[in-house]
């Protein structure tokens, strides 16, 4: 079997957001950590799904590793080139291939803008194409996400939620990239709609060979798109595996935790197996726990883990666990 192709590699990444006092002169008194220390590697054509808590840093990562925000720390490598160290039209050229699709299709379009407009946006910023070449590569992206090419000239508001963001995926391909961030692309759609934004995102994967960073929530959503399945408290990846593996065999208690809130659907089954319920609130990433980050929510916790931050490790082959209890 062929060995995998890394596209892109993150080493040790951190984003901390200085908390700062004063208004003439202002001092840094602290630090939000929304990012602390991370270490994953997504494969070309593959789809890393990326969940967790609201708040727990996932959208934080995406930005970061496109470099829409610079990191505080660490290596961001894609196709091999640490993107942390370049500038200027060095980082504007490998930007071209890396895309992101926002979360919320009402506020990512800009309403004064017509959908030509707003797709040919990045064509036109990149100096890719113009004129004639620009709107028939408006209307072929318009036809890929499956929209009428005749919408060129309408506006956002005159569109449902679920066309907004198929506008989205259009401009976001309209460079040809090969690596999407999807930031929780499908959380502010009716359940109805979901599904099918779903499969044009695996339907495009197919047919142009992207590789996602995909952002969400919804653990049922991740299972069908994703093949690995990575999970984030608290600014750091507590555990990494394939998907098949981390619903079949959770490793870490804030997987289970999470994974026990997703229903199933079978009345029997749902009715034996049993909810893990986690106390009190997620700590400020500003301040979080000496030890494990999951420490003073975890019903299995033990002295040591409020006093050794565990190692992220491998413990079984392509399984990756950050807890005392496992490895």
């Amino acid at each position: 079997m062929a060995e995998k192709e890394v596209l892109v590699r993150v080493e040790n990444l951190r984003k901390h957001f200085p908390i700062t006092r004063g208004i003439v002169i202002q001092r840094q008194v602290g630090a939000i950590k929304a990012v602390d220390g991370i270490s994953f590697d997504i494969y070309r054509g593959e789809t890393l799904g990326l969940v967790g808590e609201s708040g727990c840093g996932k959208s934080t990562t995406g930005r970061t590793v496109l470099q829409l925000y610079r990191p505080t720390e660490g290596n961001v490598y894609y196709e091999g080139e640490d993107l942390v160290q370049m500038k200027g039209e060095r980082l504007r050229r490998q930007r071209r291939k890396m895309q992101m699709i926002f979360q919320d299709p009402y506020a990512s379009l800009n309403p004064r803008m017509t959908v030509g407009s707003i797709i040919g946006e990045p064509l036109e910023v990149h100096n890719v194409a113009g004129g004639k070449e620009r709107q028939e590569r408006v209307q072929e992206l318009l036809k890929l996400v499956g929209l009428n090419p005749y919408f060129v000239n309408r506006y956002p508001h005159e569109f449902s939620g679920g066309q907004r963001q198929r506008i989205g995926v259009a401009r976001a391909l309209a460079l040809n990239p090969s690596f999407i961030v999807c930031d929780e692309p499908i959380s502010a759609l009716d359940v109805s709609i979901q599904a099918q934004v779903v499969n044009l995102l695996e339907d495009l994967q197919d047919t142009l060979g992207l590789t996602y960073l995909f952002i969400a929530h919804d653990l049922s959503m991740v299972r069908h798109i994703s093949d690995r399945v990575a999970v984030m408290y608290l600014g750091k990846i507590v555990e990494l595996t394939d998907r098949d593996s981390l619903y079949a065999n959770p490793q870490h208690p804030y997987t289970e935790a999470l994974l026990s809130a997703v229903p199933i659907p079978d009345p029997e089954v749902e009715e034996r197996r049993s909810r893990i319920i986690l106390e009190g609130d997620v700590p400020s990433p500003a301040n979080p726990p000496v030890g494990c980050n999951f420490s003073t929510r975890c019903p299995k916790v033990m002295q040591i883990c409020h006093e050794v931050e565990p190692e992220f490790k491998e413990i079984s082959p392509n399984h990756w666990c950050a807890c005392h209890l496992v490895g």
